[in-house]
């Protein structure tokens, strides 16, 4: 196991790099746990919210998409801003990213724990204990799957975002059949218009959305590891997340409307997706929405760790950090030290 093993080069294509970009954000953990706090912020206004907070990131994301044709880096942002500002300010920007990174590890899995404990031992989700345990299942077994290679890694992220991916569309389809004729708020372009928000309203819903799109940005992580090593595959792969993610977010929000009551949205707080399931399915069905949920979280767990893995592994690389992070292991290809290091 030496420093001097590089990572896996060509092992990520365009799709792959899309679907990495899409489960960064976790787009069902996003909606089941956000949506109640941006409609009780500015109601209806969410959809626009939504919308021009996605635009915003768009921009953003076409300038990632430059920086990595230029400067393909596992570190991203670090690199990025090392080059332009000097080693101080680029230490800054991978660190911020990497305290983000465990901060938000920590509460993303009590989410998967309490989810999968409603469907195979319900008596068990006020069990802090058992929480605990569940929790560090799921990020042990993550961890592995992303420390035995990239390719592993990819796989899993594909399956767990075609089966999310399944059951979201059903309950898009399920609620436009079941609800578009009596909505529970009359759909209207006001929704849509920026001329519908005051600076305020415009300022508090930004704060709220901004958090859907956080974690796309793992697909300039992956810059290093994608076909030919070629960078070209990581920026249209974050191009393509992003589309989709604008586009899910806003139906999934237009979906929450119809098919919700303001009080049914807040008394659904954090569990809004399995409140639609409820109306539109029956038992056991519509605990499917808890299963996406669960996939959902799982995935951004991953994308998460391989964020703060190849950002400690590049800063390392540049003598930033301790030599370890940078130690790649020689059959599986991936930054093993770092990677664990996230699991500790």
């Amino acid at each position: 196991m030496t420093e001097e093993a590089g990572l896996a080069k060509g092992a990520i294509g365009v799709a792959e790099s899309a679907i990495m970009g899409i489960a960064g954000t976790a787009p069902a953990y996003s909606v089941a746990v956000t949506t109640a706090a941006i409609i009780a912020a500015v109601g209806s206004l969410a959809v626009g919210s939504i919308l021009f907070c996605g635009l915003i990131m768009f921009g953003m994301m076409l300038a990632f998409v430059n920086l990595n044709k230029m400067s393909p880096d596992a570190g991203a942002s670090f690199a990025w801003v090392k080059q332009v500002f000097g080693p101080t300010w680029g230490f800054f920007a991978g660190w911020g990213l990497i305290v983000a990174s465990v901060v938000f590890m920590v509460s993303a899995t009590i989410p998967a724990a309490t989810s999968t404990l409603l469907l195979f031992a319900p008596d068990l989700v006020e069990s802090t204990g058992w929480v605990t345990f569940t929790a560090a299942v799921w990020l042990t077994l993550i961890t592995v799957i992303v420390t035995k290679g990239i390719k592993h890694a990819s796989y899993a992220q594909v399956i767990f975002t075609i089966v999310e991916t399944v059951i979201i569309f059903a309950l898009i389809i399920a609620a436009f059949i079941a609800y578009w004729d009596k909505p529970a708020h009359v759909p209207s372009l006001a929704w849509f218009s920026p001329f519908s928000f005051t600076p305020a309203t415009f300022a508090t819903g930004a704060l709220v959305a901004v958090f859907f799109y956080w974690g796309w940005d793992v697909t300039m992580n992956l810059g290093e590891e994608t076909v030919d090593g070629n960078p070209q595959p990581a920026g249209r792969g974050a191009f393509w997340a992003m589309v989709n993610l604008i586009l899910f977010f806003i139906i999934m929000m237009i979906v929450v409307l119809i098919v919700l009551t303001d009080q049914e949205i807040e008394a659904a707080n954090t569990n809004v997706l399995y409140a639609i399931a409820e109306k539109l399915f029956p038992k056991p069905w519509s605990y499917l929405a808890v299963l996406s949920t669960i996939l959902s979280t799982v995935g951004t767990i991953e994308t998460q760790i391989l964020c703060f893995s190849r950002s400690m592994f590049s800063m390392s690389r540049a003598d930033m950090l301790h030599p370890r992070w940078a130690k790649i292991h020689p059959e599986w290809q991936t930054p093993w030290m770092s990677t664990i290091g996230i699991w500790a």
